[in-house]
């Protein structure tokens, strides 16, 4: 949450000053001049590869879900710049993000295609900051989970406008009603035109990607075929509006009935009745690449650390693997996290957890493969402790945790070369020499 550390937080320049207190006093356009930030190229995808100007981009990342939410108000909108100004500082290139918050408190759509003129003023700010610190946003674009409306909103607008065909969260999936709410959503968001920089969200190289939806599930048809017909709906859907931007789901990783090789991979059998199938969905051709979630001790019950460790290297290898061989396209563990509530936790345990993860992914990238990076879930900054969940963190409190993920942004920086684009990269990097 808030910015307090003088160690990692250097006084903020005259131009970050001056946007900050344009956007703090009403709706005033920002000079477009200022805190342009460094020059972007959009990242594009060569078989299991992301390219950046003809150069391999491996990436070290990061959620904080939260920052269109806390650029709102003017009491919070410094969390923003601040968490974007850390992940910097340690090397980190991409942040994953909520772009959506759909009829709660501080909603960006108040209704289905109403939208909070406020609120999306908002993700234009959280989009120029990121830019000018340098970080790119994977922007995800609904929740498959209650919070911040999800799915469960949308049917309950149809339900209310006496459209729904079903009461179930899980005909978001299936009814042409509820489709057509969200292909307006997308279409708003993708051609929306940032009152700041004046550059529209599908033309913004920040953006250094779109997720379909959080985790999602459709336990109401375990054969899966329900969630694929909307996943290729959708993902052509984006690809007719915007086809410079990278697409994924935002699944779990959670393998399918159409996938009876790998069922042993999964945690438990449940995780096969959830209508979501990591392979069968990734290879929609107008998806660029694979997401994965890892919560081992949250799927598993009573699970030593041993052997949380153990099943981790496994469910990793496994997802990297299929990049490589079924895929043919980079995986990204887009979550990953340990529990602070597990019983025999302790902090060094989330050293060797990150650890593993991180090491995996090295040797995936030194070799050329389909594992293509990893995003911890989740960082905060001072004074947010109602955004904190049991895997949360503020990561200059961390140094071990923290000393691990400069280390890691170096190595993967180290195999794609030296850019331009990478200035604070490479200074960071060079100091570790």
């Amino acid at each position: 949450m808030v910015a307090g550390n003088g160690l990692f937080y250097p006084i903020l320049g005259f131009a970050s000053c001056m946007a900050f207190i344009y956007l703090s006093f009403g709706d005033v356009k920002v000079n477009l001049s200022l805190g342009k930030g460094p020059e972007m190229d959009f990242v594009e995808r060569n078989g299991t590869k992301f390219m950046v100007n003809g150069k391999p981009f491996y990436i070290n990342g990061w959620n904080s879900y939260w920052l269109m939410d806390h650029a709102v108000n003017d009491y919070s909108r410094s969390r923003v710049g601040a968490m974007l100004q850390a992940g910097s500082k340690m090397g980190l290139t991409v942040c994953r993000t909520w772009a959506f918050n759909d009829g709660t408190y501080n909603a960006l759509q108040v209704s289905p295609g109403v939208f909070n003129e406020r609120v999306f003023q908002a993700l234009d700010y959280v989009i120029a900051e990121a830019r000018r610190h340098g970080i790119r946003l994977l922007l995800s674009l609904v929740n498959n989970l209650q919070a911040y409306g999800g799915k469960t909103q949308y049917v309950k607008w149809a339900w209310e406008e006496g459209l729904a065909l079903s009461a179930s969260n899980d005909s978001f999936f299936f009814d042409p009603s509820i489709r057509d709410y969200f292909k307006n959503y997308v279409k708003t968001i993708l051609t929306r035109k940032n009152t700041i920089t004046g550059v529209r969200y599908k033309d913004d190289s920040t953006i250094f990607g779109w997720e379909l939806i959080n985790e999602p599930r459709c336990i109401t048809d375990a054969s899966g075929d329900t969630l694929q017909d909307w996943l290729e709906e959708m993902s052509a859907f984006v690809k007719s509006i915007d086809k410079r931007h990278l697409l994924t789901i935002g699944l779990e990783g959670f393998y399918g009935p159409k996938s009876p090789k790998r069922l042993t991979v999964n945690p438990e059998e449940w995780a096969s009745r959830l209508g979501a199938d990591f392979i069968r969905n990734s290879q929609i051709p107008y998806i660029d690449f694979a997401s994965v979630h890892i919560y081992p001790d949250h799927w598993f019950h009573g699970l030593a650390f041993e052997d949380n460790l153990k099943y981790l290297s496994k469910w990793v290898r496994s997802h990297i693997e299929d990049g490589d061989k079924e895929l043919m396209k980079p995986v990204m563990f887009t979550e990953f996290g340990l529990s602070n509530l597990n019983k025999d936790f302790e902090p060094s345990q989330r050293d060797k957890y990150y650890i593993t993860i991180y090491d995996l992914i090295y040797k995936s990238a030194k070799k050329g493969g389909a594992g293509a990076g990893a995003f911890i879930w989740q960082f905060l900054v001072e004074g947010m402790e109602e955004y904190n969940d049991d895997f949360g963190m503020i990561p200059w409190e961390n140094p071990s945790i923290y000393s691990l993920v400069v280390r890691q942004s170096c190595r993967l920086a180290r195999l794609q070369g030296v850019t331009q684009q990478q200035g604070n990269l490479n200074a960071l990097c060079m100091q570790r020499q």
